[in-house]
């Protein structure tokens, strides 16, 4: 098993259907009240590639990518169309605050907030796109003085940010994902046409 660092086909991911799960226990008490709990403290997204396939030529491509990953076996990067930016479509380096210095930490994990202030989901962010990364600290851009790992999502500064200060982000970012069947179940449609209604893929979660 391994994670293979490498993207989805784009052009196919642009047709794809996708989005975020919870996983929520509802139980209805005696009186028609309910109680419910929470069980993952981080959603977990799911995609169907097969609705990007649009022809023979994305079948083949889509062919040789699932066998190269083994099937369910490696992971790789998936670009969701609709969340894959700190912020806009050009990240800056205020969109995301990822933490506050004490003087002594120099690591920092990037992150996404959903929602308001009410009860905002900061989503970490694993697989930042290399070279998208912009930092400030104290609402200042630095542009040297620190590296990411495309890996992790884990900013690393030569010197620690100072006691207080402000750490802030923006950043285009890739979903970790791996095939979720070890089958592909394809339609020939026509002589120059080729369909596999059903391709899914999971999130990988940390």
């Amino acid at each position: 098993m391994a994670f293979h660092h490498v993207r989805f086909p784009l052009d196919i991911a642009l047709g794809a259907r996708g989005g975020p799960e919870r996983k929520t226990d509802v139980v209805t008490l005696a009186g028609g009240g309910e109680q419910r709990n929470g069980r993952w403290a981080h959603s977990r997204r799911r995609y169907n590639a097969g609705y990007g396939v649009k022809s023979r030529a994305d079948m083949q491509a889509v062919l040789a990518f699932f066998e190269e990953r083994r099937g369910r076996l490696h992971g790789f990067l998936w670009r969701d169309g609709i969340d894959h930016s700190s912020g806009g479509a050009v990240p800056l380096p205020g969109d995301q605050a990822i933490g506050t210095g004490d003087g002594v930490k120099v690591g920092f994990q990037l992150l996404k907030r959903y929602g308001a202030a009410f009860d905002p989901y900061f989503r970490p962010i694993g697989k930042p796109v290399e070279g998208s990364v912009r930092l400030a600290v104290a609402g200042v851009e630095r542009t040297s003085g620190w590296t990411v790992d495309v890996t992790t999502g884990v900013v690393s500064f030569a010197v620690a940010p100072a006691a207080g200060a402000a750490v802030s982000a923006g950043f285009l970012f890739d979903v970790p994902v791996r095939f979720d069947t070890d089958r592909l179940d394809i339609e020939w449609s026509s002589f120059d046409g080729a369909e596999a209604p059903n391709i899914p893929l999971v999130e990988i979660l940390p």
